[in-house]
């Protein structure tokens, strides 16, 4: 792509070319959306996409209007979570552009296709401050695998075309494309090619023949291995590969937030999540391990702990579509570039059974001792928030798909709610973006619409986005919000609790609505379960209700989230705390 010109007034000139009998922008982008098997996109509409909008009116592409442009990515991310397509957003120029800048920074954390058109300013107006401009192109730079300002029409067709293509192919991630409003208007030829080859980006998938047969002989060697896999087990389809490897080489597998659903929750070999909130068998694991089968993973800090002390006694091989992942955290014995689903099957050509037997009966013996605690209040008291999670998963169907928010429900959720497939599980992972799940499982149920789709939330995270009840009461979703609800910004005050001596500032949230009167306004149905003897009950009804139902769990206000590794500490010095009586 050609750099901008610039004009001695210092903006962006663009050329005003007209082609008679030729598209405009605004049908280009309908008619590349329609070429890309595109059906769904999210959206708010303003004054600089009116033109793009006005075509839309046309088209037999569903738009959803969310009520605030975050909302628009975060469920175009669900949507691209459950699909493994890419979810497709429209946003007005200024502060329509920058609304979408929290969603946009969340998906190229957690590695998620989206392509996002927004609208800018006219050409002749870019760099003059005119009202709602915004130089969304520079902002998202760092937060986006690629993005485009266009200054000229005849260039929409190949930069739609390979945003697409950029979005999908190798490390997924979010693709932005600034439109000057009278791009939309102007004319050119519409040429669409979908065979894509972009100089210089040639993402690897195959795996180097000699690092595969190096991983093959550790593997062999390995006493005690384990296989710790990521969200890349799930971009690239891997799960159906790892549970044959897993299983064929006798290796137990621990998967981080992002990977969870990528191996069966109830095969016994899986150990759990790892890190700060993961099992204590997961973490005495990858500290005891002599190898560890790192595949889709970014050694991510809540992960590793004290990075200089973890998995100090293993040898380590790395699979991961992205170089730059490969020893960016971990010094790493045996690294291999390529999707990792294809790495994976190579690896089970030549895998054979190893000599794991000591290893699985001592895995065996943690799994029996550190249980993780769900603990039980009773009839009276104050609902435990572990129970509400583990009733969920026990009522719900085998297919359910789970969004959550960010925060201690989220870690119970990690915890408790047995995840048996992939894609059945979305979060935000790398941000620990709050608001997320609402929307996202708003976009899940709108990509699933057959699938039970369920938000687990907190009473802070809720109120984020709560104004998108109204996309899910207009578009009638059988959506179910589960709010867990504390009274407080609960993941901060368990850290005020643990280490600042309970000094609660600021984590109160006081003056909380009444969630069932707030669902009523909507148009939605509201229940509520303050005591653990009518917590299934709310759920079986909520289950069987039609449109969106929020449940209003009144859960202990001061349980913790256990087991617990503090900051910079090694991930076998585990905080266990315990059910509070």
């Amino acid at each position: 792509m050609r750099k901008p010109e610039i004009n001695n007034k210092g903006y962006l000139e663009c050329e005003h070319r007209q082609i008679s009998s030729a598209a405009s922008g605004a049908t280009m982008i309908i008619k590349a959306l329609e070429k890309e098997n595109v059906d769904m996109v999210f959206g708010y509409p303003g004054g600089a996409v009116i033109p793009l909008y006005n075509k839309l009116y046309d088209s037999t592409l569903k738009h959803v209007l969310v009520r605030h442009e975050q909302a628009a990515v975060h469920a175009a991310d669900g949507y691209a979570r459950v699909t493994g397509k890419p979810g497709v957003v429209f946003a007005t120029s200024g502060p329509g552009a920058t609304n979408l800048v929290t969603g946009i920074a969340n998906a190229y954390m957690d590695s998620v296709p989206l392509v996002i058109i927004t609208g800018q300013v006219p050409c002749s107006s870019i760099g003059t401050d005119a009202f709602q401009e915004a130089d969304i192109t520079g902002i998202t730079m760092p937060i986006t695998k690629h993005n485009y300002l266009v200054k000229e029409v005849s260039d929409l067709p190949n930069i739609l075309s390979e945003a697409f293509f950029l979005a999908s192919t190798g490390r997924r991630g979010p693709v932005l494309i600034d439109i000057p409003k009278d791009i939309f208007d102007r004319e050119a030829e519409f040429v669409y090619n979908r065979n894509r080859k972009i100089p210089g980006y040639n993402p690897t998938y195959e795996g180097h023949a000699g690092q595969i047969s190096r991983a093959v002989k550790a593997i062999k060697e390995a006493k005690r291995p384990v296989l710790f896999g990521g969200g890349g087990l799930l971009r690239s389809g891997a799960s159906p590969a790892l549970q044959d490897f897993a299983e064929k080489a006798r290796v137990p597998v621990i998967l981080t937030l992002m990977g969870l659903g990528a191996f069966p929750g109830d095969n016994e070999l899986y150990l759990g999540m790892p890190g700060m909130h993961g099992t204590i068998t997961a973490n005495y694991a990858l500290t005891q391990a002599d190898l560890i089968i790192a595949a889709g993973v970014r050694f991510d800090d809540r992960v590793t702990g004290k990075i200089e002390e973890f998995a100090n006694n293993a040898r380590v091989i790395h699979i991961d579509i992205d170089p730059a992942e490969i020893g960016k955290n971990v010094n790493i014995d045996v690294p291999i570039v390529g999707d990792v689903k294809t790495v994976l099957e190579a690896l089970l050509k030549n895998v054979q059974p190893g000599d794991t037997a000591e290893w699985l009966q001592q895995i065996k013996g943690w799994q029996k001792n550190y249980p993780t605690l769900c603990g039980s209040n009773g009839a009276g008291r104050p609902i435990k928030p572990q129970f509400v999670i583990k009733e969920l998963s026990r009522l719900s169907p085998e297919n359910t798909i789970v969004a959550t928010d960010v925060g201690q429900h989220q870690m119970w959720t990690a915890q408790h709610f047995n995840i048996k497939r992939p894609y059945k599980f979305i979060t935000s992972g790398g941000l620990g973006t709050m608001g997320y799940g609402f929307p996202a499982a708003i976009g899940a149920k709108l990509a699933c619409p057959d699938e039970t789709v369920i938000c687990i939330t907190g009473d802070g995270s809720f109120q984020m986005n709560i104004q998108e009840l109204a996309t899910a009461v207009n578009n009638q979703l059988d959506l179910i919000i589960a709010v867990v609800n504390n009274g407080y910004l609960g993941m901060v005050r368990q850290w005020q609790d643990i280490f600042y001596n309970k000094r609660y500032a600021h984590t109160a949230l006081e003056g909380n609505p009444d969630f069932v009167k707030v669902a009523e306004a909507y148009g939605a149905k509201g229940l509520r379960a303050a005591g653990e003897n009518n917590v299934s009950s709310v759920i079986e009804e909520a289950l069987s209700e039609k449109g969106p139902v929020i449940i209003d769990f009144i859960v202990d206000p001061e349980e913790n989230v256990y087991p617990m590794v503090a900051p910079n500490c090694p991930i076998n010095e585990i905080i266990f705390g315990g059910a509070r009586s």
